[in-house]
Formats: C-alpha cells, structure tokens, sequence
C-alpha cells in the first residue's frame, strides 16, 4: 500500500495544531503517513500576528487566551514555551455608558451577577433596572431545552434590557464583534443556558457553580483569568513551527479547488499545480472552504454565514500625555453611546511586557455588526476618530509617537440562531459524501485560541485512528 497523504489547508494557528499532533502521531506510531501544509500568505498563524518596534510587543489579533482553556498552554508547554507565560495583570474594568466609566460590578460572570451588594450598589443600572434583574431569582424556566435562541433574548427574559444593553452587550458582544440579539446561545454560550435548565434561576446557578472559598488559607493575589506570552502570542506560532518538518511546509500557496477522485482528492492549487490526498483538513474561513469545496451543493450554506469587519489600533504615548489615567484594564462601550470604538484596552496595565517604561500603549477596537464602515477609512480619519473619542474619559493632548492599524476584513464569523445545527448538518454530510475532508477553525466551533487548539486535535486524533 501506498504512503497516505494528508493535506492541511490553512497555516492558522488551528492548521499548524493539526500539522504539530499529526507529525507526532507519525513519528511515534511510525505511521506510514506523511503531510503537508499549504499557507496562501507569506507567513503562518492567521490571526495571531505580533508586531515588535521601539521596545513595544503589539498584538495585531488576539493579545491572550482563557488559561482555564488548558489545550493552549499544554501545545506551549510541548514546545517548550511554558516558562514565557505570563498571567494578564490586574486591575478593575469598565463600562463605558452615557460617556462616564462604570467599573464592571464585583461578582459579574459575563455579566450575571453573583453578589448582590456590587449589584445593589453600582450606579450603571436604575433602580427600577436592578428590581427587573432582581426578577431572575423568581421567574421560571425561560427557555426552551431543544430550541436555539438569541444571546439577548435568552438574557433579556432573564434579567431585563437594561442590564442587557448596559453590560451584557458590551461585555459578549466584545467577544465576536456581533449582534447578541441575533448571536445563537447554543453556539456561543450553551453554559448559560445549562445553568438554568438545572437552577432554573442564573444569578442563583452561577453563585451555586462558583467555587468555595477555602478557609484559614492566607490571602494570595488573584492571578489573572487570561495567558499570554513574554514575547506576544506569536511566540507560540514561532514555537510550533519551529518543530514542524520544513519541507512539509508551503507558504504563498493557496488552494483554489478539492475535488474527489474515486477514494482520494485532487486539490489544484493558485500555481496551477494538481496534487492527489488522501485526507484533506480545511482548516480556512468558512467562505474560503465554501470556494474550495464549491461543487458540492451542501457546502452552499458556508456562504450564508454572516462576517463582520474590525480594525485594531495600537498607539505608542509617553504616559505624561494621558492626564486622566484610569486604575484599570481597560473599558468596553456599550451600543447606545455615540462613540466609534466598541473597546479600548491600556495594554501597558494589563502586560507588563507589552511597554518600555515611561510609556502607555493603548490598543482600540472599531468595527460592529451591521456597522463596521470604519474600518474602510483612511488610516488618518481612524486615529481622528479614536482619539476623540479617547479625549472624552482619558484626557490625551497629543498625537500618539506612533500608530499601527491593523484591518481585518470579514474576520469575525457570525454564529447566529442555528448555527450549531447547520454545522452539523455540514459535518454530517460531509461524512457521507467527502469522507476524510474536515472542516475546522474559527468559523465552525469556537473563535478563541484553546477552540481552535481542541479542534485541530479532535481531527488529528480521527485520522490517527483510520490510519491504525
């Protein structure tokens, strides 16, 4: 029998776990396998992209992931990696709403309070908007067990708009730069909704899941929720690649069309090139795999998943020059206010690493479902706009020493009602009529960092157990 071939289309920091498992599997299993992994741009890693200039380490993508999320920091600690993580810093975050900062109540999961007295106390609700909230510990079940919902109606049953569009929204809607009220609870948040099927109440569910204080045990200094590394999070796209077999490796080379050939796949790439496989992984954007896969009917509804654009803006300032400093990690902004950033995070508190000493970097966010124009301004109308919009809580009389924008055109999938389905749906038939083709990435099952680690080895993991 011939050597299989797999092939793995996508050079993200989800194609590159596919790559680092399965080149592990093969040498230590001495499968009769090989692969390769084929990149469209110059460089690995999708999204993660880290910029150095002038002593700063700036994130252009993601700046950390969830440390409870473990498939991360395990993929750091295989490559060596697991000395240059560090835990993000400390300090409160806000809400900005009405153009005034709200620190984010003591005790809020996303939002849920779980302490009532930070709930009771904290002026970014009304009284009236708190007593609606308080409605949660006596409703009864608001939803449905078998039938997908929006983020927001699910939420606003539960503990009314007001706390929905004050902190809520910002806080979720942050996460995928999306809609919540048309954003799918099953696909995004099932967690939630598992709460109250068992409590039947949140706020009571998520106090009763927190975990218990231990007792006579010193006061030690809460470690941050989130990782990164010394050096930014391409350290870890360095550290993979730097295991994996250069010649499996092809950069500037993407696949225009997968198509099956009897029990394998020929894949004709940009160069004109055919090449035969066994196994194929799309490890792309939802509409890229709806391209490559573009004569098979099923994949069509890839087509109708909904992206937003953003734009992140990072800003190098002598911290003299920002004269209202803030003791915090940064501030989300919440839909009603009349601002263009959606977040803005003081990258300097909440990394140490990330900034010489003397100087502040702040990182800002443009770009929102269903409003995300900006992000085809002119660099100069950008930084216009944020930093006005900066001036309004911050205080900054002068121009950043530098800027860098960064442009991500239809990035953020949209999961909304019934995207869980679909994706079912899709693997399903994809099983039956493409066997060994897989779809994974930020587009299908998850958009952090871990999700996109714990899909490439669900995949990884499959095709070892075909090849023994």
């Amino acid at each position: 029998m011939s050597k299989k071939r797999v092939a793995i289309i996508g050079g993200g920091i989800t194609g590159i776990t596919v790559a680092y498992y399965l080149q592990k599997e093969i040498l230590a299993n001495n499968l009769d396998c090989e692969y390769r992994l084929f990149e469209k741009s110059t460089k690995l890693g999708g999204k993660i992209t880290t910029d150095y200039r002038n002593g700063f380490v700036i994130e252009m993508g993601p700046d950390s992931f969830l440390a409870r999320k473990q498939s991360a920091s395990r993929l750091a600690k295989e490559v060596g990696l697991e000395k240059d993580l560090v835990n993000n810093g400390g300090g409160g975050a806000f809400i900005l709403n009405n153009n005034k900062l709200f620190p984010i109540p003591g005790g809020a999961i996303m939002g849920i309070p779980t302490q009532m007295a930070p709930f009771a106390t904290t002026r970014l609700f009304s009284p009236i908007g708190k007593l609606r909230a308080a409605g949660d510990l006596v409703l009864p079940k608001a939803s449905d067990p078998d039938v997908d919902i929006s983020l927001g109606s699910f939420f606003r049953k539960r503990l009314g708009n007001e706390v929905v569009d004050n902190l809520i929204e910002p806080l979720l809607s942050g996460i995928y730069a999306g809609d919540i009220d048309k954003l799918s609870l099953m696909a995004t948040f099932p967690q939630f909704h598992q709460v109250e099927q068992k409590h039947r109440s949140l706020i009571l569910g998520m106090k009763k899941s927190m975990p218990p204080k231990p007792k006579n045990v010193p006061k030690a200094k809460p470690k941050g929720m989130f990782l990164s590394f010394k050096r930014g999070l391409q350290s870890l796209v360095d550290g993979v690649e730097s295991f994996l077999d250069e010649d499996a490796i092809v950069k500037g080379t993407g696949v225009v069309k997968v198509e099956k050939k009897g029990e394998q796949y020929e894949l004709t790439f940009s160069s004109g090139l055919v090449e035969t496989f066994d196994y194929v992984v799309m490890a792309t954007p939802h509409h890229v795999t709806e391209q490559t896969l573009s004569n098979y009917s099923f994949v069509k509804p890839l087509a109708e998943i909904p992206s937003t654009s953003v734009a992140t803006i990072a800003m190098a300032f002598p911290q003299k020059a920002i004269k209202k400093d803030i003791n915090g990690t940064g501030f989300v902004v919440s839909k009603k206010n009349d601002f263009n950033i959606t977040a803005c995070t003081w990258t300097h508190k909440k990394w140490a690493h990330s900034a010489p000493e003397g100087y502040a970097l702040l990182r800002c966010y443009v770009g929102r479902a269903g409003n995300d124009s900006i992000v085809d301004w002119s660099d100069e109308e950008i930084i216009d706009a944020v930093l006005a919009d900066l001036n309004k809580t911050m205080e900054i009389d002068e121009k950043p020493e530098f800027h860098i924008i960064r442009r991500w055109k239809d990035a953020m999938p949209q999961y909304v009602v019934g995207h869980k389905h679909r994706v079912t749906e899709l693997k399903e038939q994809l099983q039956k009529q493409l066997p060994g083709v897989y779809t994974i990435g930020g587009s299908f099952e998850g958009i952090g960092v871990p999700d996109c680690i714990d899909q490439g080895e669900a995949v990884v993991e499959k095709i070892v157990k075909q090849l023994s």
